[in-house]
C-alpha cells in the first residue's frame, strides 16, 4: 500500500468577514518530499499554512496532517516543526534557554547543543535573544523548528535576513533532514531556492491554486526565449521573430531545434548574432505570467 500523504487539504476556504483569503484550495504533500507553496503577498499562503499548523480554524473544507485534524495538537504537534516568519522569543532568555524551552514544549527529545550546532549558533549559546542580529534570530527560529528531527518541517521564509554562508548552512541542514526522512513545506520569495530544491511547487494567486507540478512541468507551460541583435543589412532569419527596441526575440517550445536553425543560418550567411541569449523558461517567468492573469 502506498504511504498516505502527510498533508491533505481539500476545498479549504478561509474568510475574514467579507474577504475570502483562501478559496476552494486543494493539494497534498507526500511523505518525504519538499513542497514549495509560492505566491505574491496576499495570495493566501500564510492563511493556508496557519490552518495546516493548527493556528487557525478553516472557514470550511478539510485539512489533515498525518491523517489527523491539525487542531489536535497532542497528535500532530510533536511530529511537526514550524519555522514562523517571526517567533517572538523572550528577549531575556539566552539562545540555549530558548531552544531548550521550545524543544521541551514540542514534546520531542534532542540535545540542545547538537541543535545549536546544526543551526550554527554554538558560539551564541549564552547570548540573550535581545542581543542577536536579525539573521541570528532566523537561525534560532530554525533551531527550534528542527529540534528532535520532526517528521514534518514547515519553513516560512526561512532564509530572509541570512547572508549567503548562513543560507548555504541552513539548506545543508534541510538536506540532512530530508535524508533522514523528514517532509518539508517551504514558502519563500527567493524563487531560485524553490526552483533548485522543490520536488513539487504550488503557485497561489488571489486565494486559489493556479498551477501545481514539478519545475519541469510548470516551466514547459511557457515558451523559451532566444534574443539577439543583427548588424545592419543582415537578411531576414528563417524563423518567426518579433522585434522590440532593436532586439529580436524568438519564443519557442523547441529551443534546441530553433537555436540550431538560427546558428546554422547565421553561419551560412556570415552573420554575427549580437548579444545572443537563449535559455529555458524559468520559474519566475511562470510566476509573472500567473500574476498577470
Amino acid at each position: 500500500m502506498p504511504a498516505s500523504p502527510v498533508i491533505e487539504v481539500e476545498r479549504l476556504n478561509v474568510t475574514y468577514g467579507d474577504f475570502a483569503a483562501v478559496r476552494d484550495l486543494s493539494f497534498q504533500v507526500e511523505r518525504g518530499e519538499l513542497y514549495a507553496l509560492l505566491g505574491t503577498n496576499g495570495a493566501g499562503k500564510t492563511s493556508t499554512l496557519e490552518v495546516v499548523e493548527g493556528h487557525r480554524s478553516a472557514t470550511s473544507g478539510t485539512v489533515r496532517v498525518f491523517g489527523e485534524s491539525p487542531q489536535d495538537r497532542r497528535a500532530v504537534r510533536p511530529r511537526t516543526g514550524i519555522m514562523l516568519q517571526e517567533s517572538g522569543f523572550s528577549p531575556d532568555l539566552t539562545v540555549r534557554e530558548s531552544v531548550g524551552l521550545i524543544g521541551a514544549l514540542s514534546g520531542r527529545q534532542d540535545d540542545v547543543d547538537r541543535v545549536l550546532g546544526v543551526a550554527g549558533l554554538t558560539h551564541k549559546a549564552g547570548t540573550r535573544v535581545a542581543q542577536l542580529s536579525g539573521g541570528e534570530k532566523r537561525r534560532l527560529d530554525f533551531a527550534t523548528a528542527v529540534y528532535g528531527g520532526p517528521e514534518l518541517v514547515i519553513l516560512d521564509e526561512p532564509t530572509t535576513g541570512l547572508d549567503i554562508q548562513s543560507r548555504d548552512a541552513l539548506w545543508a541542514a534541510v538536506d540532512r533532514l530530508r535524508d533522514e526522512g523528514s517532509t518539508i513545506v517551504l514558502t519563500t520569495h527567493y524563487l531560485e531556492e524553490a526552483q533548485q530544491r522543490a520536488d513539487r511547487i504550488g503557485l497561489m494567486h488571489q486565494g486559489t491554486l493556479r498551477q501545481e507540478g514539478t519545475v519541469v512541468e510548470l516551466t514547459r507551460t511557457l515558451p523559451s526565449v532566444i534574443s539577439f541583435g543583427l548588424p545592419a543589412g543582415a537578411p531576414e532569419p528563417p524563423i518567426d521573430i518579433s522585434r522590440a527596441n532593436g532586439v529580436f526575440h524568438v519564443e519557442t517550445f523547441g529551443l534546441q531545434e530553433d537555436l540550431y536553425r538560427l546558428l546554422g543560418w547565421a553561419h551560412d550567411n556570415g552573420v554575427a548574432l549580437q548579444e545572443l541569449q537563449a535559455g529555458p523558461t524559468r520559474l519566475d517567468d511562470v510566476f509573472r505570467a500567473i500574476n498577470r492573469d
